[in-house]
Order: C-alpha cells, then sequence, then structure tokens
C-alpha cells in the first residue's frame, strides 16, 4: 500500500483520491463490523417488536453530534447520515431476525 498524505499535506488531486479511497474501505470495514453487531441483535432480541429501539436510535444520535460538534463537522449531516444508517440497520436486523425464526 502506498503512503497515505495528510489531508493538510495534499498537493495533487491523486493524493486527495489516495486519501479518500483509504478512508471508504476503511468506513466499508467498519460498517462490516457494525452490522455484525446488528445480526448479534437479531439473535440475541426475543421480541421482533425489540428491533426498533427510538430510545437507543436517539441515544446514538446525540452521542454522534457530540463527537461531530467535538471535532467541528456540521452535526446536522451528521444526522442526516445517521438517520439513514440507523434505519438501513434496523431494516437489515429485522431481515436478519425474520431469517433465523423462519
Amino acid at each position: 500500500m502506498s503512503h497515505i498524505t495528510d489531508p493538510a499535506d495534499c498537493q495533487t488531486m491523486t493524493e486527495v483520491r489516495e486519501g479518500v479511497d483509504d478512508i471508504d474501505r476503511r468506513i466499508v470495514a467498519l460498517l462490516h463490523r457494525r452490522f455484525g453487531y446488528m445480526d448479534a441483535a437479531a439473535r440475541i432480541k426475543t421480541e421482533r417488536t425489540a428491533v426498533r429501539d427510538e430510545w437507543r436510535k436517539a441515544d446514538v444520535k446525540a452521542k454522534v453530534r457530540e463527537e461531530g460538534e467535538r471535532l467541528g463537522l456540521d452535526v446536522d449531516l451528521l444526522d442526516r447520515l445517521y438517520e439513514d444508517l440507523i434505519e438501513t440497520s434496523i431494516a437489515h436486523e429485522l431481515a436478519r431476525w425474520d431469517g433465523i425464526r423462519a
């Protein structure tokens, strides 16, 4: 793997693209692990209605917002991204829950 240039040090679009591609690979790996936890939740939860947990959804979004603020990110953008991620995760977990018990 080639050296990845820090964003502040990028001088070319090639360096920028290499950095973005590296980050995207890492994000996909993290999503794979996150969805593994959704699989575990589907296995552990005994009731289908427990899959959608609005309190937990709000808790996750609040923690993300807090971390985003700490890092100086656009927290409204993070909120929209996590809304999609959480809803996709719930759909995945429901499908797994149904599949386990079919």
